[in-house]
């Protein structure tokens, strides 16, 4: 895990922005889809790295690589 990968998690009704190993989300958003747009966002500024997304079921649905970063699969992820 990078220090610039951001997740996307279920936050009560809303959903939040976290770092990996931190507690308080760096932001809240009312829909997934910005708090999807903010994560990618913060990522690519940072110099590139991955957002993983949640799904409501709690469990991991998206993994997206952010550039500059590098995707280890990219033959695997034809999505973007």
């Amino acid at each position: 895990m990078s220090k610039n990968d951001r997740f996307v998690v279920k936050h009560g009704s809303d959903w939040a922005v976290k770092k990996g190993g931190v507690t308080t989300p760096e932001s809240v958003h009312h829909k997934q889809s910005e708090a999807e747009r903010s994560a990618k966002r913060t990522v690519h500024n940072l110099g590139g790295g991955e957002v993983r997304i949640q799904g409501r079921d709690g469990r991991w649905r998206d993994s997206d690589t952010v550039a500059p970063g590098h995707d280890p699969f990219p033959p695997r992820d034809r999505k973007h």
